[in-house]
């Protein structure tokens, strides 16, 4: 085993373009896995840190990409920083070195608190810095779950109640979103975006809504939130399943259906069944979490279809996946997370400078000449790091 003085040479051979282990020997070494995946998040990490950080001087916040473009806004939207608040707390939880990352994680989300709108009657985290640091934007449901969801997390890893606040305030934000009107098709639903131009209601921001209110309800047992995980959960079961692990991206106000398939929407809802399972005990959830599973991964799995969608869709279905397989364990979740990983250090990472560039959707095959994402790098660290945690 390698010991932790030794990585910083090991780093900066990697981000010369060296391999560190081959995927042949974390295959054929089982035991030495996680540490070639903790040392792989740290790399990735430290290019994320080095070319998309800001620094103290601009307030902790990110590029949106690097190069920076003229034209561009100076600071990235408020999804990328959430996703590189996520990663910094996975990589203060990686064994031996996490504590090294604990007061960057605590730096991310002062500046997430940068996107609050305290707006009258309808505050929220604004798709971008509001003033003075920015034009302001809309509240989007989804981005504003997702980052309660990172608020539990850090304070899981903390204790710190102000994280826990943070988390019921954004909870509050996000009931917003619910949709009232019977006379639409299928009624209910949350809207995607805190507008009275929005004409759809998502599974993402749904999904993830109900996967924000499960979590609450198993910190603190209140039960209007087992009420709103399993009304929200059950609308994304009811009106947008299409068949095990498979959920269409969205229904319109006039009953059309987007069909698209996105990797996170099957994450969160194995995410939300198997915590209403693990707080509530109703087992009828863990059988739902383990079809919902099976029935995506049979689906994912086909040909390039998981390697096409965008890296940190796939985060977030990897990491609802290990959520899973910490009650029923099976060893297909890890190793499709470790096939994708492998193949996507191989392929899409840059070795001169360590970051990873995709197609402009976010996935699919290495685009040398595009400019590097916050979004997509710290979907690599999570991936990684989450890889390193789990002793599957």
């Amino acid at each position: 085993m390698v010991k932790t003085p030794v990585r910083a040479a090991l780093a900066l051979a990697v981000l010369s373009g060296a391999l560190w282990a081959s995927p042949a020997a974390a295959a054929g070494h089982e035991e030495t896995a996680p540490l070639t995946w903790a040392h792989r998040a740290e790399v990735t990490y430290g290019s994320l840190q080095q070319h998309l950080y800001q620094g103290p001087q601009e307030h902790g916040l990110y590029l949106e990409k690097t190069p920076r473009k003229e034209g561009e806004n100076p600071h990235s939207y408020l999804w990328p920083l959430r996703e590189a608040a996520a990663a910094t707390v996975d990589m203060a939880e990686l064994p031996r070195v996490g504590a090294r990352y604990k007061r960057d994680a605590a730096e991310r989300f002062t500046a997430l608190r940068l996107y609050f709108d305290p707006r009258d009657g309808r505050s929220g985290y604004d798709s971008y810095l509001p003033a003075p640091l920015g034009q302001g934007g809309d509240v989007f449901y989804d981005d504003n779950a997702v980052v309660g969801l990172s608020f539990l997390d850090q304070y899981r890893s903390t204790g710190k109640e102000l994280y826990l606040d943070r988390a019921l305030e954004t909870y509050s934000v996000v009931s917003r979103g619910w949709d009232e009107d019977p006379a639409k098709p299928c009624p209910g639903g949350m809207r995607w975006v805190d507008s009275p131009n929005n004409t759809m209601r998502a599974a993402n921001v749904t999904g993830l809504a109900a996967q924000l209110a499960a979590e609450l309800y198993a910190i603190d047992h209140d039960d209007r939130f087992l009420a709103s995980a399993k009304r929200w959960y059950e609308w994304n079961w009811s009106c947008l399943r299409r068949s095990p692990g498979l959920y269409h991206n969205s229904r319109d106000d006039d009953g059309s259906v987007n069909e698209t398939l996105w990797s996170y929407n099957s994450g969160a809802m194995i995410g939300t069944a198997t915590t209403l399972y693990r707080a509530t005990g109703d087992r009828a959830y863990l059988d739902r979490a383990v079809e919902d599973a099976q029935g995506s991964l049979t689906y994912w799995e086909q040909g390039d279809r998981l390697h096409d969608q965008p890296a940190i869709f796939n985060a977030f279905y990897f990491d609802n996946l290990r959520i899973l397989n910490e009650v029923r364990p099976d060893r297909a979740y890890r190793a499709a997370a470790t096939t994708y990983a492998e193949r996507i250090w191989e392929e899409n990472r840059t070795p001169s400078d360590g970051l990873f560039r995709f197609q402009p959707s976010g996935g699919g095959d290495h685009a040398p000449a595009a400019q590097a994402e916050t979004l997509e790098q710290s979907a690599m660290v999570q991936i990684f790091a989450g890889l390193a945690s789990d002793r599957s």
